[in-house]
């Protein structure tokens, strides 16, 4: 495992296409930002294990096209992806 200390306000890159932003951090939370291109599927940890645990691919596929629709009805036309906690 790579560690890195970032500051609020810092980011780092993974590969050309993703920046994760550390936004905020409030005593033991952190909040971060994502920006990937939509065809990199992102999960909280817990969520990515339930998926894959209790259905597999399968529903990673039918949720990802669930969130792609909700995020075309909110309006989203670029191709990075905000989410709240």
């Amino acid at each position: 495992m790579l560690v890195l200390t970032r500051k609020s306000k810092q980011s780092i890159m993974i590969g050309d296409e993703i920046q994760v932003s550390v936004l905020a951090v409030m005593g033991d939370k952190v909040r971060i930002g994502i920006e990937a291109p939509r065809s990199v599927p992102v999960f909280r940890t817990e969520v990515y294990l339930e998926i894959r645990g209790d259905q597999g691919t399968d529903a990673a596929t039918a949720v990802r096209k669930e969130v792609d629709a909700a995020l075309d009805r909110l309006g989203s036309g670029g191709e990075s992806r905000q989410a709240s906690e």
